[in-house]
């Protein structure tokens, strides 16, 4: 998928995996950013809300945080998750639970949030009191509790 000047979005590619967007073709108009992760999109429109497609089990469906998903500063895609910051510095997960599409156990910490940035399979936050927020699958970088301290 690919972003134009004028705001709109254009596909092309695997239907599967976000290459079809024409269910949400009509909500795809003044839209800010757009990331795309292996099988899916997300894109941010400038009122702040968030539009999703592709594979609905690998961040394609945002429905169950769509109520969410509003004020919505960037988003951050893993190869099957998505994290969005907020403009009140809270993030928002959805995607395949154990690839970072499930921030329950670190939700509590995920205020602040300045950044996001990802792996293949996890997330990290950078919270404005410089501490370093981490979840996902623990062999790609969601477990950062050996270097917390540093």
């Amino acid at each position: 998928a690919a972003l134009k000047n004028d705001g709109s979005v254009v596909c092309w590619g695997c239907a599967s995996a976000g290459g079809d967007c024409s269910t949400v073709q009509d909500q795809l108009q003044d839209v800010c950013q757009l990331s795309g992760a292996t099988w899916a999109f997300t894109a941010v429109k400038g009122d702040g809300s968030a539009v999703t497609w592709g594979d609905e089990r690998k961040g394609g469906d945002s429905s169950a945080v769509q109520e969410q998903l509003v004020h919505v500063k960037s988003v951050c895609a893993s190869s099957w998750s998505f994290a969005a910051l907020r403009h009140d510095g809270h993030v928002i997960t959805w995607g395949v639970d154990n690839k970072g599409g499930d921030s329950r156990s670190v939700q509590s910490q995920l205020y602040k949030v300045l950044q996001l940035r990802s792996t293949s399979w996890a997330f990290a936050a950078l919270r404005s009191d410089g501490r370093i927020i981490t979840w996902g699958d623990a062999q790609h970088g969601g477990d950062g509790g050996q270097v917390q301290s540093q």
